[in-house]
């Protein structure tokens, strides 16, 4: 494709996409509503063209994407979490009140969302009818397939805007977007997600969704279903070729008509619970039939303009405020605050220098995900050096497009082509009258005309972002120190505990004693007498290290993990499992099994994961304890202790927990089994894997450290031919 007109870079740059306010008001109760969950606002945001098209440009921005590019709506929401997305809601609704620059009343706008809607429907239900194995991929595509016309309007406004409203057939479209603007909307939603770096035949659906009929049948499978579900929601009547076209796609299975009902159903139920006027009929209507074409309206005088930005300023204040308050980390707020200004003013290159008082300087060292100039130089706090110390030494927005302001200094031409940009928008960080530092953006000519009267609301911006900055650090400062104070008490109180329970762990191991010399040589006790006391050991052990900093513990003695497993069951295995009616299965190699790792750590994982088990197990249900030796993973050999039951199964984050950090605080005993595990089999090097099904059970799988100080021999292979990663289940379920 040719090189797009700036203003439609510029506008596909900024997501200039609006979307209805009935959806945005939705989504800011929704992320609001501690019982929502991911999926219950990937199921709102995908009803929306404009949402879905910020979170997927935010989801795969550099400071977001992790290598892998990112298509569901699911893993996108995961990867912003529910702070970010409501920062972008608040901006989103803040823009939608006070800058209407597509001139796209609600109303127009919801004939839009509503053909959208039902094109996407459409393209879902052809794909499962096709056996297409991503139909969520295809509903996509067929929700952003007119996207471009949105980002046309906001670029171009009335002339576009005209064009829309003089042009009677929809097939000529595309000819007359190319005669009038060298593009069409089909490239514009195209060069969007391209730069997602998403699969190109995602974009290619909505490049070819008006390509001739005899042409779209030599493209793949996702064009087709999108061409396909245009054109059935285009029509009144489903023309026998169009028929045609849906068996050979669809694999002869179902019927379109029923198929284009359906969708039509579908779409009104959400137009009806979102409180959307959509038209009435069976949605052939022409999308833009009632656009209205904007006159130029007369200027606002000074004072209005004045109120007008002041208002917008208090609007932006407290909402956007509030949101970046909730944020956990400086990388979180920066995040949200490039986001914030990119929807509010169009700023869509940002970097961040912070004041170094100390040095006299301002430095971006640090800082993560924006040109790397900006953390090789440190700039001095004087005004003749650059741009950005005028604006911290003045406390004011400074830019190259001021009057009065010379060509730059060099560093700032560097600044700028580091950019891509014109010139710089320097944006002081103010608060309490302190500078935390300026926020950079790439600028145009163009932009400082449009944002001229708009400075209050930037100011205003500069200072949110100071304050939320500072908060956070204030906030940090104080949980640390909270920390320490808690930290000295706790250990304070360990200490007493442990002097305490010292007395009656030595008075039972020294009554043990007695009873051992008092029991004949020939009684069958003794080996369990042993293991009470080695019990008694590690539970004195447990607690004498209550008052130590968490920490590597200490190597113990060469362990042999199948004398270990027999040692717990002898101890416990009764009570936990057939004592419940549970059967148990044990399976491991002949010899010994030497692993390297801490004994007691071991213990308190293996009687926790066991525990969880007896505890979510019913009677006649079993669990397999099989031991593998010689597994290899990542060059070094481990062995495997798997767990294997045939219970309830278990939750998904049940499962998530043994990865997570303990957390104490209002956990139950039996909640915090996992985590515990996790923490222990961190501490001692042993990788954790775990597989489960509602219904059919659950596979835990420990990956325990083979000692190198074993006697070399031929490991045996792994005889169960069964993956890694798998093991029992848990009441944590």
């Amino acid at each position: 494709m040719h090189q797009l007109p700036e203003p439609i870079l510029h506008a596909i740059e900024s997501g200039r996409i609006p979307s209805p306010p009935q959806l945005l008001l939705r989504l800011l109760h929704l992320v609001d509503d501690e019982q929502a969950s991911m999926g219950d606002l990937a199921t709102l945001v995908k009803q929306d063209a404009g949402l879905v098209t910020r979170l997927l440009n935010v989801a795969n921005s550099p400071a977001l994407r992790c290598g892998s590019e990112l298509r569901s709506l699911e893993n996108c929401l995961a990867k912003l979490g529910t702070r970010l997305v409501r920062a972008i809601a608040t901006c989103l609704s803040i823009q939608n009140l006070f800058d209407r620059r597509t001139g796209v009343s609600p109303a127009e706008l919801s004939r839009f969302w509503a053909h959208s809607l039902m094109v996407a429907e459409l393209s879902r239900k052809i794909a499962a009818a096709a056996g297409d194995p991503h139909p969520d991929e295809a509903y996509l595509a067929g929700l952003l397939h007119d996207i471009g016309q949105l980002i046309l309007l906001s670029a171009l406004g009335e002339p576009y805007a005209r064009l829309l409203v003089d042009n009677g057939d929809e097939g000529t479209l595309v000819e007359r977007e190319l005669a009038a603007f060298g593009t069409h909307h089909g490239e514009i939603g195209t060069w969007l997600v391209d730069r997602w770096k998403l699969d190109s035949s995602f974009a290619d659906g909505i490049l070819f969704h008006h390509a001739r009929a005899e042409d779209i049948s030599t493209a793949a499978q996702l064009p087709q279903i999108v061409w396909l579900a245009h054109a059935l929601a285009a029509r009144q009547e489903i023309a026998p070729e169009l028929a045609s076209k849906f068996a050979e796609i669809a694999n002869k299975a179902g019927n379109p008509l029923v198929v284009r009902q359906e969708a039509i159903e579908q779409t009104r139920r959400m137009a009806q619970a979102l409180g959307l006027a959509v038209p009435e009929g069976d949605f052939s209507f022409a999308v833009w039939e009632g656009l209205r074409v904007a006159a130029s309206s007369e200027p606002e005088d000074e004072a209005t303009g004045e109120l007008s930005a002041m208002i917008g300023g208090m609007a932006l204040l407290q909402p956007l405020q509030q949101d970046l308050f909730a944020m956990e980390s400086d990388a979180e707020v920066l995040l949200s605050l490039k986001e914030s200004a990119r929807i509010l003013f169009d700023l869509n290159r940002i970097a961040f220098v912070f004041h170094q008082p100390a040095q006299q300087i301002l430095s971006g060292a640090g800082v993560g995900d924006q040109p790397a100039i900006f953390r090789q130089v440190n700039i001095p706090l004087d005004a003749s050096r650059s741009l950005l110390a005028a604006a911290a030494l003045g406390r004011q927005i400074r830019s190259s497009f001021d009057a009065g302001t010379g060509p730059g200094s060099l560093i700032d031409l560097q600044f700028a082509r580091a950019f891509g940009s014109q010139g710089l928008l320097c944006i002081p960080l103010l608060s309490r009258q302190q500078l935390s530092g300026i926020m950079v953006c790439g600028f145009s000519q163009a932009q400082h005309n449009r944002l001229a009267r708009r400075l209050p609301w930037l100011l205003n911006f500069g200072r949110i972002a100071a304050i939320a900055l500072e908060s956070l650090r204030e906030a940090r400062a104080f949980r640390q120190q909270a920390e320490q104070e808690a930290a000295g008490h706790f250990t304070r109180q360990a200490r007493r505990i442990i002097h305490e329970a010292g007395n009656p762990l030595g008075i039972i191991k020294s009554y043990l004693k007695i009873l051992d010399r008092k029991l004949p040589e020939e009684v069958g006790v003794r080996q369990e007498l042993e293991v009470l006391r080695e019990e008694i050991d590690r539970v004195a052990s447990i607690v004498g290290r209550m008052s130590e900093l968490p920490g590597a513990g200490a190597a113990g003695k060469q362990l042999d993990a199948g004398q270990l497993v027999d040692e717990l069951l002898l101890l416990y295995g009764d009570a936990l499992f057939p004592g419940r009616g549970i059967r148990v299965e044990v399976s491991k190699p002949e010899g010994a099994l030497p692993v390297d790792c801490d004994r007691d750590s071991l213990k308190q994982i293996l009687l926790n994961l066991w525990k969880n088990a007896s505890e979510a197990l019913a009677s006649g249900q079993q669990l397999r304890i099989s031991l593998t030796d010689g597994v290899v993973h990542d060059g070094r050999t481990y062995i495997q202790l798997r767990l294997d039951d045939n219970g309830p199964g278990m939750s998904e984050a049940a499962m998530r927990s043994i990865h997570r950090p303990v957390d104490t605080a209002g956990a139950a005993s039996r909640g915090m089994g996992l985590a515990i595990v996790g923490t222990l089999a961190a501490g001692q090097g042993i990788p954790i894997t775990c597989r489960s099904q509602a219904g059919k059970g659950t596979s835990i799988a420990l990956l325990i450290p083979r000692s190198e100080l074993a006697i070399s021999a031929e490991l045996p292979p792994d005889a169960s031919g069964m993956p890694l990663g798998q093991a029992c289940g848990a009441s944590d379920r």
